[in-house]
């Protein structure tokens, strides 16, 4: 048996594929060879259940111990609000309870008129780890919580495969608050306005690394437009905290044999996170 096969096979990843229609296809026979060689790591599912205690084991040992978090955390620093723009500077001096409640009731853009509820963020407010995707869909929008159902599974094997868990030190937020209409991708005015929201999240966390899914929360961290490919695989700074890219696990669902590139991805973050 292949070494990458044998890999799958322990952490319950092989060798059935599950789609969200709930249709079980067969696992492809060959993947092309810079997805299937041992050094590429193990792709994750989207519907795997979590690794057996002996199986944990064996991806605890492909990925560095992460470094201790300190005993304690010094002051937040405050966010850095635009130049001039009251609402921002207003946001970005607001503690944990104030912040919530001001998402709570914002309308200050067209999507809150289209949504069921504001999707906040969820996890440990004093997370090293925090993952940043696009916005809410509709599970999340029915929850109040980002990344539930499919794509919200496949987040918690990646987490699990790094041995991290949702909620454990780990903190999970979106670039927008509100879900866009039809799931489309939030647009520049939209992004503009609820970001402050999350700038003030990360000054409150002050994480020891971001790791941004997709292109949309990439290019809005990084305030810049580039594509996914130029962005994977390097170590990008955000505001002194190192900044990992990978594909959001939407896209992931839908295309499975990038998940080796995800795993490549997730391995740099975890190196990343161990050296500071």
């Amino acid at each position: 048996m292949k070494r990458d096969e044998a890999v799958l096979r322990e952490l319950n990843l092989y060798p059935l594929w599950v789609r969200r229609d709930g249709a079980e296809t067969q696992a492809p026979a060959a993947v092309a060879p810079e997805h299937a060689s041992p050094r590429n790591g193990v792709p994750v599912s989207a519907t795997a259940e979590p690794p057996a205690p002996a199986a944990a084991a064996s991806a605890a040992a492909q990925a560095p111990a992460l470094a201790a978090a300190p005993a304690a955390l010094p002051e937040p620093p405050p966010s850095a609000p635009v130049a001039g723009d009251p609402r921002a500077e207003r946001i970005a001096a607001l503690p944990w309870l104030e912040l919530k409640t001001m998402v709570r009731d914002c309308t200050a853009c067209r999507l809150r008129a289209g949504c069921t509820q504001t999707v906040f963020g969820v996890g440990d407010e004093n997370a090293d780890w925090l993952f940043v995707g696009e916005g809410p869909g509709a599970d999340e929008d029915a929850k109040g919580e980002p990344f539930v159902g499919q794509a919200g599974k496949l987040l918690d094997n990646m987490l699990l495969a790094i041995r991290l868990k949702r909620g454990q030190d780990v903190y999970i937020a979106n670039i927008v608050k509100c879900r866009p209409p039809s799931n489309r991708a939030p647009e520049a005015d939209e992004i503009a306005t609820c970001i402050p929201y999350l700038e003030r999240q990360i000054a409150l966390i002050q994480p020891r690394i971001i790791v941004a899914l997709g292109k949309t929360a990439a290019n809005a961290l990084l305030g810049r437009e580039a594509t996914l490919g130029s962005l994977r695989g390097k170590v990008h700074d955000y505001h002194g905290t190192p900044l990992i890219i990978t594909y959001h696990p939407a896209y992931l669902l839908r295309t499975p044999h990038d998940k080796a590139k995800a795993w490549e991805d997730l391995k740099l973050a975890v190196k990343t996170a161990s050296s500071r």
